[in-house]
């Protein structure tokens, strides 16, 4: 199985200030230790960046990578515009270019950018391992920030009728 990693959405204005995520600097050092093992792997390291006409604007200081997040110029980066990564993008393309049939998926906004971005890639028939510790969101004062979390990785590992599954796995178990 080839896997990739895809790291989603970890932006300046996602991190920081009314938009912020909770635990970000756990969260971001969580994402480091899954891009240092993949990389020593020799696997894929993709960023998606999510683009809009707010405080995500392209190449505004809000959408660039978030501070404390490691990355390279030899990483893939990827512009979306949907919650769905694979939404309007090359990203299924890339994918299989490389052979990659297995992805571990990480970043901001669980129940929008990650959680789309989980299904879709199961419906196109890729296993995916979310990384718990790996992904979080902003508080919506409807739910906690670990209820919303919890939720979507039970409901993400119980999803069954694509023929591959959603595997949560802690970042630090996380083999490539």
């Amino acid at each position: 199985m080839t896997t990739a990693l895809l790291i989603i959405d970890v932006q300046r204005a996602l991190c920081t200030g009314a938009q912020a995520v909770a635990d970000g600097d756990a969260t971001i050092a969580n994402i480091n230790l899954l891009r240092a093992n993949a990389r020593a792997a020799g696997v894929p390291v993709i960023f998606v960046q999510h683009e809009d006409g707010g405080s995500l604007q392209h190449d505004s200081d809000g959408w660039q990578l978030a501070h404390g997040l490691h990355h390279q110029a030899d990483d893939l980066y990827l512009r979306k515009r949907g919650s769905d990564a694979f939404h309007q993008t090359a990203l299924e393309s890339l994918l299989r270019e490389r052979g990659v049939t297995r992805l571990v998926i990480c970043g901001m906004q669980t129940e929008f950018c990650v959680e789309s971005t989980v299904r879709r890639a199961l419906a196109l028939g890729f296993a995916v391992t979310p990384a718990a510790g790996a992904h979080t969101t902003a508080p919506n004062g409807v739910l906690s920030v670990p209820e919303v979390v919890a939720h979507h990785q039970a409901t993400l590992a119980n999803l069954g009728a694509y023929g591959v599954r959603a595997t949560i796995t802690a970042a630090c178990d996380v083999a490539f």
